[in-house]
């Protein structure tokens, strides 16, 4: 009998045999166990806070998350809410099922409603100069949903709508081969692609097609963004390498199918200069897109695996526990820049890879 990792690993496989979007079978990812017992009791129940204070805030009549504050209004924010649901996920909490299904299928419907006929996930509140990362992250959370929903009427509309959200992804990729803040923008930059790409995949692993053109086209865009130092630019032409930016580039080209070779190499080695202080000298607050930065890395980290996964997940783990709010008896974690949810959310999403649980990171 196959357990839950191998059949979705053979469905998977199945579905994703075009496009180069698998590994070889002599180039499988290892099945995690070597992540067992990763989470200590301090990350669990420090992950256990974050979940209940996500759940906490979960108070908006709509079903969204995101509270006011920030530099923003991000109340209702389709990232955020899309976040949020994931991070319950990644503790094993699927729609309807588990103490936080509730919360998951109120994000889904709210996420659902951002849908206006078009497939564009871009709800008037919450809204942002850049509403693709909104549409990228919704993305990514329907197709991650998708395979979970047990109500037909929920689970069609969700089908419907992913169809037409993946669609409007693949038709808006621009000459660069990229994506930027809005689907008519002519450029594009490395933090937008890799939200449509991973959500690309997503839906991939869902059993959706996505033209290999597109993928390949991606790939060269991404490849062209990287610097000679091995990490990433922000675009193309400028920008320069910096963490958060060039662990969203490794991170793009593992979601498109490429795990080895000169580019992932020399995009890891540049990660590992930027290795988590386990005593937590590294202020979140001061830390360009710390959050976004980590949430990354680590997915690039643990689909690499080996030595990469085995010291870079306990310096991460260490270093967010440090920096938890927990002394405020509050449970979260904090970005002065967006918001508190949106940082708990990544935090919880990173403390709990080693559980295995969703499917864009199943090994």
């Amino acid at each position: 009998m196959f357990t839950r990792r191998q059949f979705l690993a053979s469905s998977s496989a199945t579905a994703l045999g075009l496009a180069g979007l698998v590994r070889a079978d002599d180039e499988r990812l290892p099945d995690g166990s070597a992540a067992r017992d990763m989470i200590t009791p301090e990350a669990q129940r420090a992950i256990d806070q974050g979940l209940a204070y996500l759940a906490g805030g979960h108070l908006a009549g709509d079903g969204s998350f995101g509270r006011g504050g920030g530099f923003n209004n991000l109340q209702g924010n389709v990232a955020i809410s899309s976040l949020a649901a994931l991070a319950f996920m990644a503790g094993g909490h699927q729609p309807g099922r588990g103490l936080y299904g509730d919360n998951v299928v109120r994000a889904l419907r709210y996420v659902l409603d951002q849908d206006h006929g078009d497939g564009y996930l871009r709800g008037e509140s919450g809204a942002s100069h850049g509403p693709m990362y909104g549409h990228g992250f919704g993305t990514l959370f329907l197709a991650e949903v998708h395979g979970m929903v047990h109500d037909k009427q929920l689970r069609d509309r969700l089908r419907d709508t992913l169809r037409r959200s993946v669609k409007l992804i693949v038709d808006s990729q621009n000459t660069e081969g990229g994506w930027r803040y809005h689907p008519n923008s002519k450029d594009a930059d490395i933090s937008v692609t890799v939200c449509q790409i991973m959500a690309l995949r997503a839906a991939r692993n869902a059993g959706l097609s996505v033209p290999k053109s597109k993928v390949d086209r991606c790939i060269q865009y991404v490849k062209n963004c990287q610097d000679k130092n091995g990490g990433f630019k922000y675009q193309q032409q400028g920008g320069g390498s910096q963490f958060a930016r060039s662990a969203a580039g490794v991170v793009a080209l593992q979601c498109a199918g490429i795990y080895k070779g000169e580019e992932i190499k020399r995009g890891l080695e540049y990660l590992l200069g930027f290795k988590p202080d386990p005593v937590g000298r590294v202020r979140p607050e001061v830390h360009l897109h710390y959050y976004y930065g980590h949430y990354y890395a680590a997915q690039a980290m643990w689909t690499a695996g080996g030595k990469y996964w085995s010291e870079w997940y306990p310096a991460i783990r260490d270093e967010l526990l440090h920096h938890a709010e927990r002394d405020r008896n509050a449970g979260y974690w904090q970005d002065v820049r967006l918001n508190n949810e949106y940082a708990t959310a990544m935090a919880c999403i990173i403390l709990q890879i080693p559980n295995n649980y969703l499917p864009i990171l199943q090994k």
